[in-house]
Formats: C-alpha cells, sequence, structure tokens
C-alpha cells in the first residue's frame, strides 16, 4: 500500500476513508515486520486517522 498524503485524504468521502483505513490495516498486519510496505501501511493510517478526526463526528 502506498502511503496517502492529507490533500488526498482531504479529497476522499468519509466512507471511502473508513474502508481505506481497513485496507491499511489489513496491509499493516500483513507486511513483514519493520519493513517499508509496513511503514508505508502505517503512514496511510496515520493521515486517515487524521482526516477522520478533522472531519469531526458525523452521525
Amino acid at each position: 500500500m502506498k502511503p496517502i498524503t492529507q490533500s488526498e485524504a482531504a479529497k476522499l468521502s468519509t466512507a471511502n476513508l473508513y474502508g481505506l483505513r481497513k485496507e491499511a490495516f489489513i496491509a499493516f498486519t500483513g507486511a513483514e515486520r519493520d519493513t517499508q510496505d509496513q511503514r508505508d501501511a502505517l503512514a496511510a493510517m496515520a493521515s486517515i486517522e487524521n482526516e477522520l478526526k478533522r472531519r469531526g463526528p458525523t452521525l
């Protein structure tokens, strides 16, 4: 999984972000430990989480 920038995350819908977060988590847990793939997935999750926090709670 490639890292996602904040600007890329901002362009996605909230539903898409939740789906992408799931994909990033699966990529993170499936990657070899201490590899670039694992770091990229972690960076993607962080960007997604930051964008979701910026948007605030939704009902």
